[in-house]
C-alpha cells in the first residue's frame, strides 16, 4: 500500500495527474506560442507536473528506473521553470530560460507517457517490447522534434511586452 491506497489506486492518481499535467502543459504552451501568459493555466500546470515527478517516487521497486532518472531531470528543469516564472518574473533572460523550461518539463511528461504506453499498452507493446525496437525509437525521435520546434517557436514568439494576464 502507498500513502494508505492499493497500488492499482495510487497509479490511477499518478496517472490522471499526469494527464492534468500534459494537457494544462499544452493550453500553456499554446499561450507561448500566442503570447498569453495564461497565469492560471501555468500553476496548474507547474503544480501537476511537480506532483507527476514527485509521486512517481513513491512506487515501490528495487533498483532506479530510467523513470526516476528522468523524474529527477524534470524536478530540476521545474525549480528553474519556477523561480524565473516566479522569482524571476519573467525579466530579461528569465522570460526564455521560462519558456525552455515549461516546454522542456512538458517534453519530459510526454517522452515518459509514451515510454509507458509501449510498456502498459499491449498492442503498442508488440510494437517493441524491448524499447529497442525501430517503433519506439521513431515514436520517441518523433515527440522530441516536435518539441523541439514547438520550443523554438516559444521562445521567438513569447513576448513580455504582448502579454496579457489571462486565467
Amino acid at each position: 500500500m502507498i500513502l494508505g491506497m492499493t497500488t492499482s489506486t495510487f497509479t490511477l492518481l499518478h496517472v490522471l495527474i499526469s494527464l492534468a499535467g500534459i494537457g494544462s502543459g499544452f493550453i500553456v504552451v499554446y499561450g507561448l506560442l500566442t503570447g498569453k501568459r495564461l497565469d492560471g493555466w501555468t500553476a496548474i500546470f507547474l503544480a501537476t507536473t511537480v506532483l507527476t515527478s514527485l509521486t512517481g517516487f513513491l512506487f515501490p521497486v528495487e533498483h532506479l528506473l530510467p523513470s526516476h532518472i528522468i523524474g529527477m531531470i524534470s524536478l530540476v528543469v521545474l525549480a528553474v521553470a519556477i523561480l524565473a516564472r516566479y522569482a524571476g518574473h519573467m525579466e530579461h533572460a528569465w522570460r526564455w530560460i521560462y519558456v525552455v523550461c515549461a516546454v522542456l518539463a512538458l517534453y519530459l511528461n510526454v517522452f515518459v507517457a509514451v515510454m509507458q504506453s509501449f510498456l502498459k499498452i499491449p498492442a503498442v507493446h508488440a510494437l517493441a517490447p524491448t524499447q529497442k525496437e525501430p517503433p519506439f525509437l521513431v515514436a520517441q525521435l518523433v515527440v522530441m522534434a516536435i518539441f523541439a520546434m514547438i520550443g523554438v517557436f516559444a521562445v521567438k514568439k513569447f513576448r513580455l511586452e504582448r502579454m496579457a494576464a489571462t486565467a
